[in-house]
């Protein structure tokens, strides 16, 4: 079967960057098209350059990297250096990168693809806010139906907020811009942190990264060592939730997840619950499913998958 032909859309963040080195160490499973950096865990003109230092990282320079937007719809920025460090991929030192941005508009580059490739052929999997795909939708509406599929991380429901009580880091950034993908009509499957606070970095997994004796698997285990202390501390676990890579994973091996087929709303203007992912679990509302919102996963499944593959790189 041809490879799952696949947009990132990120703010890399050390999760996010997992999740790319995933992508691009499993090209039977899925092609990247290309990767559209916006901001969120950092201000934009850092998660270009995060982007593009991954894809050297991987050995795949010449993988095309777009910036997007550097801000929300219509909101004033909120980022996440407290938990990414000031440059997003904090831990070890990393060079600039040599390998170009691409001259295009992260939003263009997405509509121009979607009008160019085969209808239902092109999932896109945003790890961050969802500001470039609310802006690619609401540019040409037309091509929401030629989307296969959107596979993001976000939101939480029984896992609550992470960045409020409520509310999802990526969501509450621009909720705006999520309910305009949620209300779309566009097949969506969201790794909700009710899943990926299932995939802990505990110390026998991040020593399986290190073990590996190579580049990749040293910044692997370096980022997540940097990163870990953050959530440790904050949720007395044993090691950190890594989420973005739940995505890409997902599309490799999609058995290792579960969940339920619901309707998922976006909270937009209640003080207390800004950017809430209200999702109807137990199916108590009328309101038509939108979503395959993802409760549980194979935790060790999931881990063995990262380890097999980032031995690639």
């Amino acid at each position: 079967m041809a490879p799952r032909k696949i947009i990132i859309d990120t703010d890399p963040g050390q999760d996010d960057a997992v999740a790319i080195l995933l992508a691009l160490a499993s090209p039977e499973e899925v092609e990247v098209l290309g990767i559209t950096a916006v901001a969120g865990n950092v201000p934009l003109a850092l998660t270009e350059k995060n982007a593009r230092i991954v894809c050297e990282l991987a050995g795949r320079p010449e993988t095309r990297v777009f910036a997007g937007c550097d801000k929300p719809l219509t909101r004033t920025l909120v980022t996440a250096e407290h938990v990414h460090g000031k440059t997003g991929l904090d831990g070890p030192q990393m060079a600039d990168p040599t390998m170009p941005l691409q001259d295009q508009h992260g939003v263009d580059f997405i509509i121009e693809t979607l009008r160019a490739e085969p209808a239902g052929t092109v999932t896109l999997c945003p790890l961050g806010p969802l500001t470039n795909i609310a802006l690619a939708f609401q540019r040409a509406p037309e091509l929401v139906e030629k989307v296969q599929e959107i596979v993001l991380m976000g939101g939480a429901y029984f896992e609550v907020g992470n960045i409020t009580p409520a509310a999802e880091f990526n969501i509450y950034v621009d909720p705006e811009a999520a309910k305009i993908v949620f209300d779309a009509g566009v097949p969506i499957v969201v790794m909700p942190l009710d899943v990926t606070h299932k995939a802990l970095t505990t110390r026998p997994r991040v020593d399986a990264f290190r073990a590996m004796g190579t580049k990749v698997g040293e910044m692997v285990a370096a980022w997540t060592d940097f990163f870990e202390r953050f959530d440790k501390e904050k949720y007395g676990s044993e090691g950190a939730p890594l989420h973005d890579p739940c995505v890409i994973a997902y599309l490799i091996r999609p058995e290792l997840f579960s969940g339920r087929h619901v309707n998922v709303e976006i909270e937009t203007s209640s003080e207390l619950t800004l950017g809430m992912t209200v999702a109807d679990w137990w199916r108590v509302t009328n309101r038509p499913a939108n979503a395959l919102f993802m409760g549980d996963m194979d935790a060790e499944g999931f881990f063995a998958l990262l380890a097999e593959r980032l031995a690639r790189l």
